[in-house]
C-alpha cells in the first residue's frame, strides 16, 4: 500500500493518508483515537509532523537509527537495492556490505564485479572455488605408444601427446593392416621371386662364378654356359679339350661324356644313360638344383640356410628369450614378466615395474570413462 516517488534518482516510499508504518516494509490503517480532553496540555507532536521512519520529540523530528533523509518528508535506509551501493558492495538488510566474507571456499580468492561475488582459485591451484582449492597436480605423463595401438608391422611415434601410426619400411597398407609386399612367390610376377617379403629378381647372388642365370616360374635356374663345366651354384670353368694325340679311343659308355647336366649323376641301364639328380638336389636333369637358394622357396617358418630349408631360431636369440619364425625371419622377444634385450638376455621384471605399469593402465582406463 506504500506510495513511491523518485527524488534525485532515489526512490522515496511513503504511506498514503490514513495509513502508517514503515513504507519500505508495510503500511497499516491508522486507528482513529478520540480527541484529547480540552484541559490536557497541547502536545506539539500531535498531530505527528514527521515523515515516515522519523520520530517526534517536543515537536522536533529526527530519523530513526540507521535511517537518513529529511525527517519531515521521509527517512529511508542506506539502500533497498544493489544499484544504490557502489559496484563492489551489495544491499543486504538495507545496508551496503562486502559480499565476499563466507562466500568462497578454502584458499579461494574473491572478487566483486557489479555487486556479484566471484570466487576463483589462485594461480597454480585448482578445484571448486566455492568449496576448496588445492595445489594443481599435473597428471602423470604417459606414452600413448605404450602399448602400441598401431597393430602388427607398424611403427608408433608420439606427436602432441597423440599416437601417430605408420607402416614399417618395406611394408604396405594402412595401420593396423600393414602387410609385406609379398609372402609367397605367387604374389610376384613370373620373373620375380618373393625374397625377404619383397618381389625381387632371384638371380643376383644365387649362381656361382661364370654361371648363367635365368628365372623360371619365380625360381632362379643356374647353368654353366656351353663349353663350360662345373657346379653352376659354385663356379663354372672352361673345359679344355685334350691334345689330339691324347684323345682316348671312342668309348662305348653312354655316360661319357655325361648327358645329364650339372648336379646330376649318370648310370647305365640297358646300355643307355639314365640321369638322376644328386642327393640333396631336386628337379629333373639337366635342371637339378638344391632344395633352396632363397627364403621364398621354404615354408614361412623356415629359412634357406646353406641351400637347405632349416629353422633359423637356434642361436639367434639371447638367454631366456623366446624365438618365433615369421615369414622366414627369426623374431626374438621376452616373455611376460621378463624384460631386457631379447637378442642378448631377458631377465625378470621388478615388482616396482609391475606397479607402475598397472597404475598407467588405471589412469588410461579412467580417462576413457
Amino acid at each position: 500500500m506504500a506510495i513511491c516517488n523518485v527524488l534525485n534518482h532515489i526512490p522515496m516510499c511513503t504511506c498514503p493518508e490514513g495509513y502508517s508504518g514503515d513504507p519500505f516494509t508495510n503500511c497499516k490503517p491508522m486507528l482513529h483515537l478520540p480527541p484529547p480532553p480540552a484541559d490536557i496540555e497541547k502536545d506539539n507532536c500531535v498531530p505527528n509532523p514527521c515523515g515516515p521512519n522519523a520520530i517526534c520529540k517536543n515537536g522536533i523530528c529526527t530519523c530513526i537509527n540507521e535511517y537518513h533523509g529529511d525527517p519531515y518528508v521521509s527517512c529511508r535506509p542506506e539502500c533497498t537495492i544493489n544499484d544504490e551501493c557502489t559496484s563492489n558492495k551489495v544491499c543486504l538488510r538495507n545496508k551496503c556490505v562486502d559480499p565476499c566474507p563466507g562466500t568462497c571456499g578454502t584458499a579461494a580468492l574473491c572478487e566483486v564485479y557489479k555487486h556479484v561475488a566471484i570466487c576463483i582459485c589462485p594461480q597454480g591451484m585448482s578445484g571448486n572455488p566455492f568449496l576448496i582449492c588445492r595445489p594443481f597436480e599435473e597428471p602423470p605423463k604417459t606414452n600413448p605408444c605404450l602399448p602400441s595401438p598401431c597393430g602388427p608391422n607398424s611403427q608408433c611415434r608420439e606427436y602432441n601427446g597423440q599416437a601417430v601410426c605408420s607402416c614399417l619400411p618395406s611394408f604396405v597398407g594402412v595401420p593396423p593392416r600393414c602387410r609385406p609386399e609379398c609372402i609367397s612367390n605367387s604374389e610376384c610376377s613370373q620373373n620375380e621371386g618373393c625374397i625377404n617379403q619383397r618381389c625381387q629378381d632371384p638371380c643376383p647372388g644365387t649362381c656361382g662364378l661364370g654361371a648363367k642365370c635365368y628365372v623360371n616360374n619365380h625360381n632362379a635356374i643356374c647353368l654353366c654356359p656351353p663349353t663350360y663345366t662345373g657346379n653352376p651354384f659354385m663356379r663354372c670353368y672352361h673345359q679344355q679339350p685334350p691334345p689330339v694325340s691324347e684323345y682316348p679311343p671312342i668309348s662305348s659308355n653312354p655316360c661319357v661324356p655325361s648327358p645329364c647336366g650339372s648336379n646330376s649323376k649318370c648310370s647305365i641301364q640297358n646300355n643307355q644313360a639314365l640321369c638322376s639328380c644328386l642327393p640333396e638336389f631336386r628337379g629333373q636333369p639337366p635342371f637339378c638344383r638344391p632344395e633352396c637358394v632363397s627364403n621364398s622357396e621354404c615354408a614361412s617358418h623356415y629359412a634357406c640356410l646353406n641351400m637347405k630349408c632349416k629353422d633359423p631360431c637356434p642361436g639367434s636369440c639371447g638367454t631366456s628369450a623366446i624365438c618365433h619364425t615369421i615369414n622366414h625371419i627369426p623374431n626374438c622377444y621376452c616373455e611376460t614378466g621378463f624384460t631386457g634385450d631379447p637378442i642378448t638376455a631377458c631377465y625378470p621384471l621388478s615388482r616396482k615395474y609391475h606397479l607402475i605399469k598397472k597404475l598407467r593402465f588405471l589412469i588410461k582406463f579412467q580417462k576413457n570413462f
